[in-house]
């Protein structure tokens, strides 16, 4: 008994004023039928709601079938509910003006909620990169809080918090550490550029797209720089190569990125967006005279598809 600490022998102030059916209620989940009034969203939620064909699809299977799978709350100090998995359930519930949600209610932490709430919406089947990024940023950040407490990890705090949180969070995901790392550093790029990033999933007409490697070189801008790239982008109708991202933000490290800059590198060709196409001789002919070089007549017949292409982009917007 001497090796016990007074803390150990002392009975905890909750545990005097608490019955025993309350602390067994506060260690399981239990299920509930909920109004949708009474449960908030979950702050900076990363992952969007839509009103789109699959939310009417759901919709319509809610009305007849109701909520097969309850969501996931958590009960709040204040009162009320706080949604931790479901948002589109709900959603679904409150357009069939259902009167109440069925709930699994779950004592859980702040960082345990986030934990839970990004793992459940990553198994979806459609997950734009923008939502990974905050989402990944969000769970990394948790795991790295849970980390600097002896109750909750088992490794000694003296050991590398940040690396041990990264490989943990790419074992319990599925992309790899660097995949990760890539998605976070979209966190910082202005929203105008996130959603052409976006845009390579959602594959929205009259909107630029961008690749997800590009982007991450372009998180590394300041913020005015990315907003001068992206006024290029939309005058040139286009956005950068990979190997063009990379020169831009070189130019940005040296502190020599300005507007002319990232136009000339804009207007540079991409050489995997040359087309290889084939034109018969006879009908080259009739449009250019005898002798004109083969160059020329390729300089033209590319610049009079580029035109094409973007009054056909301009009709579609």
């Amino acid at each position: 008994m001497a090796k016990n600490s007074a803390a150990e022998l002392l009975t905890s102030v909750d545990s005097i004023f608490t019955t025993q059916e309350e602390r067994d209620n506060a260690q399981r989940s239990y299920v509930i039928d909920l109004p949708a009034a009474e449960i908030s969203d979950f702050p900076d939620h990363p992952f969007k709601v839509r009103i789109d064909e699959e939310m009417e699809q759901m919709v319509e299977s809610v009305k007849e079938r109701g909520v097969l799978s309850p969501v996931l709350v958590r009960p709040m100090p204040d009162g009320g509910y706080q949604m931790v998995s479901g948002h589109r359930r709900k959603l679904a519930s409150e357009l069939a003006e259902l009167p109440t949600v069925p709930c699994i209610v779950r004592e859980l932490t702040d960082d345990e909620a986030i934990i839970v709430m990004v793992d459940s919406n990553l198994q979806r089947e459609r997950v734009l990169p923008s939502e990974k990024a905050f989402a990944y940023k969000m769970k990394l950040d948790a795991m790295k809080r849970q980390g600097q407490r002896r109750d909750l990890t088992s490794s000694p705090v003296g050991t590398k918090l940040g690396t041990r949180s990264n490989q943990e969070l790419a074992e319990q995901s599925p992309d790899s550490k660097t995949q990760i790392h890539r998605y976070i550093c979209l966190t910082n790029l202005v929203p105008e550029l996130l959603d052409m990033v976006d845009n390579t999933v959602l594959k929205e007409k009259g909107t630029l797209q961008m690749a997800l490697r590009p982007a991450v070189e372009l998180s590394y801008l300041t913020e005015n720089e990315q907003n001068a790239l992206l006024e290029v982008m939309e005058s040139e109708d286009c956005t950068p190569s990979h190997a063009q991202a990379i020169k831009i933000r070189d130019f940005s490290e040296k502190g020599k990125l300005n507007p002319d800059v990232i136009l000339s590198i804009m207007q540079e060709e991409k050489p995997n967006q040359v087309e290889q196409f084939k034109i018969p001789r006879n009908r080259i002919d009739k449009f250019f005279p005898a002798g004109t070089p083969a160059q020329k007549i390729e300089d033209t017949i590319v610049k009079a598809l580029e035109m094409y292409r973007r009054r056909e982009r301009a009709m579609e917007r």
